[in-house]
C-alpha cells in the first residue's frame, strides 16, 4: 500500500507516517493510531516473558503460513 493511502487509512499525515517508518520520534497517540489502522496491537509484558511470547508468535506465524499453503494446494487440485 502506498504511504499516502496508508496515512489516509490510519488518519495521520504522510509526514508523520514517514517519520514512524524511519524510526524518528512520534508521539504515542499517533503511533497507536497507525497500529490500529493497520490492524496491529501492542502487548506490554515483563522483559522476562518476552522471549517466550516471541517464540509463541513465531510458532503462530508458522502455523498460519502452513495453513495458507494447505489452502492453496487444495485450490490447485
Amino acid at each position: 500500500m502506498p504511504i499516502d493511502q496508508a496515512a489516509t487509512h490510519c488518519g495521520v499525515s504522510v509526514g508523520m507516517l514517514s517519520k514512524l517508518e524511519n524510526g524518528k520520534g512520534v508521539n504515542l497517540a499517533h503511533a497507536l493510531r497507525v497500529m490500529d489502522g493497520l490492524g496491529l496491537t501492542m502487548l506490554v509484558v515483563p522483559r522476562a516473558h518476552a522471549a517466550l511470547l516471541e517464540q509463541a508468535a513465531a510458532h503462530a506465524a508458522k502455523m498460519d503460513k502452513n495453513a495458507a499453503r494447505e489452502r492453496k494446494a487444495g485450490v490447485e487440485e
